[in-house]
């Protein structure tokens, strides 16, 4: 009993602290202000959940890709890197449709290099002999891209999975087919030149100047494709977090559950198709304007295992996670073309020295890469961005 009495007596009474409140007037002060003001990172309504841009460091980091969107130009003059930054940027903006349509609503498609193809074509008879400027071609290009893909569509509804990438990778020999024998429309085997206006209202893209300062081709494209890169980005970030976007996940997850709770899985199926393949195109008439030259060659298997490749080492379900795959993967082959005589074991010319030829070296790394992150890291670089960064908002805590 008395040490009981020894314990009550010790304890702190209210007459105690009000009398250290009223001491010292701060300590109430804080514990009202710690007390009413939440911490920064939690998330009390849908509304905070859904903002792209809601902390600081967020804020800081769109800063910061605006000032290099507008300083990377004017300080990388090369033009070698400059190009490799626009064909980065045109296969970022390829591999946004393709993630909205494999990531997002979990129907693969190996026929993603028929609607690039097609785009450019479209952007070459449209933009070039036509003479229509930039926002009319482009606007062109995605209407027939999202006119077939609407076409393609339907046949999701009876096939999925391995059946489903069967049908789809025969398009790219249908297109090869239609590319090689449409002479009036593709130029055939030896392809034809893409002569596009890439100007809006004054701006000229092709030959910028800006406050007196004369800017280069290389220079105005990379604003013009990395400016569209952004716009697209955010409309399909935009689309994900609406109730479109959530049905097309249910559809992923599981189609015959988001079936049941009222979600008309097949029009979200054939509306995937349509706007991945739009978004397609539009890169596919980016890379005719700025290539000003397009061939049946380039659509082939090959293009479409690289976007492939892309959205499995980005991030599958995630908008950034494209960026960052096509930053990562798609300069691998220009990067590989441009240093191949340093790097041991490849054969740089027929009959040269080496074992390997700069295209099997780029097939065998696409595989690799595809190999390993769906094994080691299936979540891409997104994930390993995503871990790091709740690892530094948890500090110290590993929860």
């Amino acid at each position: 009993m008395a040490i009981a009495t020894r314990r009550r007596s010790s304890r702190a009474t209210p007459h105690r602290i009000f009398s250290r409140t009223r001491a010292f007037p701060f300590l109430a002060s804080f514990r009202k202000r710690r007390s009413a003001t939440p911490h920064r990172n939690l998330t009390r309504s849908y509304r905070e959940d859904l903002r792209l841009f809601g902390t600081p460091w967020a804020k800081f980091g769109l800063v910061a890709m605006v000032v290099v969107f507008l300083v990377l130009p004017a300080v990388v003059q090369d033009d070698f890197w400059l190009s490799v930054l626009i064909y980065v940027g045109i296969t970022a903006v390829g591999a946004i449709g393709l993630n909205l349509l494999t990531g997002y609503c979990g129907q693969i498609s190996l026929g993603h290099a028929f609607f690039i193809g097609a785009g450019a074509y479209v952007t070459a008879r449209v933009g070039g002999d036509l003479g229509l400027p930039l926002p009319l071609w482009l606007l062109a290009a995605a209407l027939v891209g999202g006119a077939l893909g609407g076409l393609i569509g339907p046949f999701t509804l009876r096939l999925r999975g391995h059946y489903l990438a069967i049908v789809t990778l025969g398009l790219i020999f249908v297109g090869e087919h239609l590319w090689r024998n449409l002479g009036d429309l593709t130029g055939g085997n030896s392809g034809t030149s893409v002569n596009t206006d890439v100007a809006i209202g004054p701006v000229d893209f092709g030959a910028l100047t800006i406050v007196g300062e004369t800017y280069s081709r290389n220079q105005g494209y990379f604003w013009l494709v990395w400016g569209l890169v952004a716009i697209v980005a955010l409309l399909a970030k935009n689309l994900v977090r609406t109730r479109p976007g959530r049905a097309l996940q249910a559809v992923r997850d599981r189609d015959q559950a988001a079936e049941v709770i009222g979600v008309r899985a097949g029009r979200y199926k054939i509306g995937a198709f349509m706007i991945s393949s739009a978004i397609a195109s539009m890169a596919g008439a980016l890379f005719g304007s700025y290539q000003q030259f397009v061939s049946p060659d380039e659509w082939n298997l090959l293009l479409s295992i690289q976007y492939i490749a892309i959205v499995i080492v980005g991030g599958l379900g995630t908008i950034f996670g494209s960026v960052l795959g096509a930053i990562f993967v798609g300069a691998l082959p220009a990067l590989i073309d441009r240093y191949s005589a340093i790097i041991p074991g490849v054969r740089t010319s027929v009959g040269g020295d080496g074992f390997i030829s700069v295209f099997a070296l780029n097939q065998a790394i696409f595989g690799v890469l595809i190999v390993l992150f769906l094994v080691l890291e299936p979540r891409g670089l997104a994930g390993i961005w995503l871990r790091a960064k709740n690892y530094f908002k948890a500090w110290p805590f590993s929860y």
